[in-house]
């Protein structure tokens, strides 16, 4: 079984050691927007998404967030997301985001 808190103190220790310290928010940001790229040219590319996922886990590691408070504000973040109003998506454009209804159960 997969263990993302294990996954992320690993990621850490790699990245750390690989790219050196601190936040370095303009470089992971800057990977993050090259990868989008990739990934708008080949959404197939399970990899390419993969990369995308990486790269943020590295940023949020690097702004002193811990294994343990990244999988709580995932958890969080889902929970929040299923009690939240969402517009019906068979009305939505499918090449543009759906945003959930603002104002209600925000």
């Amino acid at each position: 079984m997969f263990d993302l808190r294990a996954h992320l103190a690993r990621q850490r220790k790699f990245s750390r050691k690989t790219f050196g310290p601190g936040p370095r928010t303009a470089g992971v940001l800057d990977h993050m927007r090259k990868e989008l790229l990739e990934i708008e040219a080949n959404p197939d590319d399970l990899e390419e998404w993969v990369d995308e996922m990486l790269l943020t886990f590295d940023g949020a590691l690097r702004r002193g967030f811990s294994p343990d408070q990244i999988v709580a504000a995932i958890e969080a973040k889902q929970t929040k997301n299923e009690g939240r109003v969402w517009p019906n998506w068979r009305a939505a454009d499918p090449d543009k985001a759906i945003e959930h209804v603002r104002g209600v159960n925000d």
